[in-house]
């Protein structure tokens, strides 16, 4: 990243001695935390490590149970959000805080709009003020676009251009890139870079060792809630990282044994599928997923992976063509119908599409056999001792914290919800699974698990589709791998055939022998 900017002798967060506790569970343990002006700070570690708590102690949204918090110098007292922001802190949420019917100006200038007159926006003020803004910190977007129409990375950047617009000079960021596309992930280091040349400060949350590396000064690790190290990133290996962040050496690659593939599991023959706007996104796909073999689909983001999947699991009307698992025409099927047929599915939104957040744990565990024999009497009765059983089974197989049967789903971090559904997911009887991004969202440790669950199904003789964004995974997993371009398959790979480049010119419309 380079240090010239940093200032050594202005220390502008420093956290003594911080804990958080949550009844009887210890999220932050003795913390402390030095930040200096004009440096990039990452936290790292794994999913619940305890660093987003540490991060809303600091932005006022959590009162530390004991510990001292001081800004440029200033000990905090009384601390909430809106004090936070009278102190140049301003915080950008991994799951964004916007209204998705107002525009981009809108959202920017809310509870702070210039007015005219009566007292009413002055709506050419704020579009001003919003392009003006924009152009000082290289972070484009349209002011008079409607959040529901933008891109996750615009959304990004309207969120960061909310707390710039109201004066903050320290940002802490929250798993910045947890959704953004690499090429969008390239933009924000750039953003980064150019923020910390204009006297910012950045605190970013994290788990991903390639971001610190890239975008990172200085790195503070925590691990269970403790402070386990502060590092110059400069003089550690992502290796070194994530050992201290894990407490264990962390194996990069999936090492898998030679499998000859079994029957057809999934079979998809000339599928067309519209999406919401009645646009075909779907183009006469063909796919085929045979037992033993983990088919990796390669692509980028908008490419008709959601409308196909959607499609294959009974949430999206097809339009033609025809989808068979296990021999079972699942073409028009409910998504009851498809899981009883064998076919689990992890889903590309953990929240919207995964979890129940106000359900328990044990509650999520069960949501696809709640009706089923042991955890429900032949009169319909739930068995709460046998599902609790359960639940507290797969926290412990699944490592997922706070290890609390009871804990609400919507309480849990990104990550662990991630978990939460994998674990449910995969101890679910069937043949075929598909997973969507599986490791959107988790750390190091929890990827390297993942993974090596995924290789455990294909080793069991079930099919695996797998369907992700991040091409170094696709590459490092899959036996085959197909290329989805604008709703087609245009090309299929056994591992090893194709390099990194020829696969990345086919997703962006190529040829491979470009």
């Amino acid at each position: 990243m380079g240090k010239e900017y940093i200032d050594y002798d202005n220390i502008v967060v420093e956290m003594k001695g911080i804990v958080k506790k949550f009844g009887d569970f210890t999220a932050n343990d003795h913390i402390d935390l030095t930040v200096h002006k004009g440096e990039v700070h990452a936290l790292l570690g794994e999913n619940g490590a305890g660093k987003s708590t540490l991060m809303n102690v600091l932005y006022g949204f959590y009162e530390s149970t004991e510990g001292e918090i001081f800004v440029n110098g200033e000990k905090l007292t009384d601390h909430s959000p809106t004090n936070s922001i009278a102190k140049g802190i301003g915080m950008v949420h991994q799951h964004f805080m916007l209204v998705q019917n107002f525009t981009v100006a809108e959202n920017i200038v809310l509870g702070n709009e210039p007015v005219k007159g009566k007292g009413l926006m002055d709506r050419e003020q704020a579009i001003k003020e919003v392009r003006e803004l924009s152009e000082r910190y290289g972070l484009y977007v349209e002011p008079e676009a409607k959040i529901q129409d933008i891109s996750v990375g615009m959304q990004q950047r309207v969120e960061i251009l909310k707390t710039l617009y109201r004066g903050a000079e320290i940002l802490i960021l929250d798993e910045p890139t947890a959704v953004l596309t690499p090429q969008e992930i390239e933009e924000l280091i750039d953003i980064i870079h150019n923020l910390v040349k204009e006297g910012k400060t950045i605190i970013i949350i994290t788990h991903k060792l390639n971001e610190v590396k890239s975008a990172c000064d200085y790195c503070t690790i925590i691990r269970r809630g403790v402070r386990i190290d502060t590092v110059d990133v400069d003089d550690v290996s992502q290796k070194d990282l994530a050992e201290k962040m894990v407490g264990r050496s962390v194996e990069f690659k999936v090492e898998k044994e030679e499998l000859e593939a079994g029957d057809l599991i999934l079979k998809v023959e000339d599928l067309h599928v519209r999406d919401n706007r009645n646009i075909q996104k779907v183009k006469g796909l063909n796919l085929e997923v045979y037992q033993g073999e983990i088919l990796g689909v390669a692509g980028v983001d908008g490419n008709g992976q959601s409308e196909f999947l959607e499609a294959i699991n009974g949430l999206r009307d097809v339009e033609s063509g025809k989808i068979t698992a296990g021999g079972v025409d699942i073409t028009y099927a409910k998504p009851k119908d498809v899981n009883e047929s064998g076919v689990v599915i992890i889903p590309e939104d953990r929240q919207k599409r995964g979890l129940v957040l106000d359900f328990n744990l044990a509650e999520n565990f069960i949501l696809q056999k709640f009706k089923k024999n042991p955890f429900a009497s032949e009169r319909g009765i739930l068995a709460d001792d046998e599902i609790y059983k359960y639940g507290e089974r797969l926290i412990k197989e699944f490592d997922i914290r706070p290890p609390k049967v009871k804990q609400l789903a919507g309480e849990l971090s990104g990550g662990n919800q991630q978990k939460v559904v994998i674990a449910r997911e995969i101890s679910n009887v069937h043949d075929l699974l598909i997973a969507v991004q599986p490791t959107r969202g988790l750390d190091v440790g929890a990827i390297e698990y993942v993974h090596k669950s995924l290789v455990e199904e294909r080793n069991k003789g079930r099919g695996v589709l797998l369907i992700s964004f991040e091409l170094d995974e696709i590459m490092g997993m899959s036996d085959r791998i197909a290329v989805i371009y604008e709703g087609e398959i245009v090309k299929v790979f056994k591992a090893g055939e194709a390099t990194e480049k020829e696969i990345g010119l086919l997703m962006a419309g190529g040829e491979a022998n470009e």
